[in-house]
């Protein structure tokens, strides 16, 4: 069964509690999105395996540990997903990154693909799927079912703020995939907006309305 982590680090909750607030621009919203991105990579990634392997420091040889096994992917969901990446690459430069393009129907509130380039050896990577909305859930549990067609087989989902609604159907959907968020909010509203979430992502991230 798939596990939902709400990593609720004070500098985390700090941040979160400044990226809310109306007047926050974008310049600093994107700022702070990438700083909390960063910071939940710590825990997204906690527990990599490691190795041993033999090194040299200036004073003598000795077994050491560095990660071993699969490589990582960072897949953000498009366009608002791209503001993630740049904090987890901080923390893993060698990170292979794609992009998948998901849009939600006005009138339908479903999502629809537009747009999917990936690594090619996309099913060999560990790979974070990151978005910073977890709202109905359908954008991040479609593109997990794009990723597992792909061969991918270990997959983990990273959102700023989410709903109950939109974790518990991709838990259901995908009860292989454990879920990172820093905030559960209280419920979606009419318009399918988490509350009291932090208004349209995307639009902060971009200037854009």
């Amino acid at each position: 069964m798939s596990t939902l982590h709400i990593i609720d680090h004070p500098l985390i909750t700090h941040k979160l509690t400044i990226m809310r607030e109306v007047e926050t621009g974008s310049k600093d919203f994107r700022q702070l999105l990438n700083e909390i991105s960063m910071l939940m990579g710590y825990e997204v990634t906690r527990d990599l395996p490691l190795e041993d392997v033999e090194i040299e420091t200036p004073i003598t040889k000795m077994i050491a540990k560095k990660v071993a096994g699969r490589k990582l992917a960072i897949v953000p969901i498009l366009r608002a997903g791209l503001g993630m990446v740049d904090g987890l690459l901080a923390l893993v430069p060698v990170a292979k990154v794609g992009h998948i393009g998901l849009y939600r129907d006005p009138e339908t509130h479903l999502p629809v693909e537009y747009y999917s380039k990936l690594p090619a050896d996309i099913d060999d990577r560990f790979v974070i799927v990151v978005d910073p909305m977890l709202a109905t859930g359908g954008s991040a549990s479609d593109a997990i079912t794009m990723l597992k067609n792909k061969g991918c087989k270990l997959i983990r989902l990273m959102c700023l703020v989410g709903a109950p609604e939109g974790a518990e159907k991709v838990m259901a959907d995908h009860p292989d995939v454990d879920i990172y968020i820093a905030a559960m909010d209280e419920k979606l509203n009419e318009h399918k907006y988490i509350v009291p979430g932090l208004g349209d992502a995307g639009d902060r991230i971009f200037g854009t309305k």
